[in-house]
């Protein structure tokens, strides 16, 4: 019965000869079976240095480490064994591979396999580890290492158009810059902070060999973001993001909301008291009770008003096919938003052709920074489901556990 169980267990490990099951132990009490592996002594073993496989003799054994391998029948199974060192004379004593787990795992392949399935499927890292019965640490770990084989094995040389934006982390001025493959839909990289040093760092990330087939980059008209772009892949156009734009105009509306709406508060006329959504909601959003509301306030000679005019005028610049044509828009645009005496209006206006050459750069590269946008919204969901992170590596290893469409498996 004893070698049956011991052929049983060395099946379901994968182990091969000379690797056998020395013996199997039950512990009722506690639910676990702990699998005891012996690499018979007096043979020989191969250098575990890689492009060596000269035939060494065993120095001695290491001191019995432990791997949580899959259940048994609702049993917490346990591997145990004394891996042996090898002694070769031109690389000296080295810790032979094993087929089970990797060097630096405290789980089995098979665990890691089932764990990194269910981190994927649960709500939250916290959620996995209550499922799988290991501590949180634990379980991020198997993240980590998940990771880790992941960008190893990524390739790039395909990646023709990246996006950069940035990120709130923590409250306060904490942010995250990020870097996605617009094609792809993934996440590249994740860095702390927003700074051209962050910047940098993303793009330092990115193997130099390969930045040279990167077409383009989607990004916001942030200062760094340009800077570093230019610096790191100098041959890539910059094309400035659609949402971004509209953001600042969106925000130059309300800037002209705020200081109407002061002043006519002061008069005793309370309008646009509670309009702020109406004014930067899409038209096509509107209820019908919001649209009569809008209706009766656009005959009303409100600055309001004429700046939202001007704001909704610019999103017509983004549906020509040429460039030319959309240049023509933009001067007549850029003529009424700076004679339009609303100083917010002015200032956008002004700072849109300040970055000409990143909007007009749109129609030889019509990117958008729509699937980062899908990214973060997949990134907010990750962190609230955490409840925050202990620290900024643990947010960067889940954001591409989910985000980065990495081959996690080993």
């Amino acid at each position: 019965m004893g070698d049956y169980i011991h052929t049983h267990y060395a099946l379901l490990l994968g182990l091969n000869a000379p690797w056998r099951v020395q013996r199997v132990e039950l512990n009722i009490d506690h639910k676990q079976i702990f699998v005891t592996l012996e690499y018979p002594a007096g043979l020989r073993l191969k250098c575990s240095q890689p492009g060596c496989s000269q035939e060494c003799r065993i120095k001695d054994h290491r001191e019995e480490r432990r791997w949580r391998h899959l259940d048994t029948m609702q049993f917490e199974t346990i591997v145990k064994a004394r891996v042996p060192r090898s002694h070769c004379p031109e690389h000296g004593v080295k810790t032979i591979f094993i087929p089970w787990a990797s060097r630096r795992s405290s789980f089995t392949w098979a665990f890691e396999r089932l764990a990194i399935e269910v981190i994927l499927t649960a709500k939250s890292l916290r959620q996995a580890q209550s499922l799988l019965r290991i501590s949180w640490d634990q379980a991020h770990r198997i993240q980590e290492l998940a990771v880790e084989r992941g960008l190893e094995r990524r390739k790039l040389e395909q990646v023709e158009y990246v996006g950069m934006d940035e990120k709130s982390f923590r409250r306060g001025q904490n942010y995250i810059s990020v870097m996605s493959d617009l094609k792809e839909g993934r996440v590249l990289e994740v860095v702390e902070g927003r700074k051209k040093t962050a910047a940098d760092q993303l793009w330092e990330r990115f193997p130099e060999s390969q930045r040279h087939h990167i077409k383009a980059v989607g990004l916001d008209m942030w200062e760094a973001f340009i800077r570093s772009s230019q610096q790191y892949a100098p041959q890539a156009k910059l094309v400035h993001d659609k949402f971004h734009v509209a953001r600042y105009l969106s925000k130059a509306v309300d800037d002209v909301r705020k200081r109407e709406n002061r002043r006519l508060c002061r008069e005793g006329d309370e309008r646009l008291k509670g309009t702020k959504y109406l004014w930067l909601k899409k038209p096509s959003n509107w209820t019908e009770s919001q649209q009569a509301q809008f209706d009766k306030l656009k005959s009303g000679q409100l600055k309001v008003a004429r700046a939202w005019a001007i704001k909704e005028a610019f999103g017509r610049f983004w549906q020509y096919r040429s460039g030319h044509f959309a240049e023509n828009h933009f001067k007549h645009w850029y003529f009424w938003a700076t004679h339009s005496k609303l100083d917010p209006m002015v200032n956008v206006a002004r700072f849109l052709k300040r970055h000409w050459q990143g909007l007009i750069s749109y129609f030889e590269h019509r990117i958008t920074n729509a699937v980062a946008e899908g990214l973060n919204s997949k990134i907010q969901s990750i962190k609230a489901n955490a409840r925050g992170f202990r620290n900024f590596e643990h947010y960067r290893v889940s954001i591409l556990f989910h985000c980065g469409k990495l081959s996690l498996y080993p």
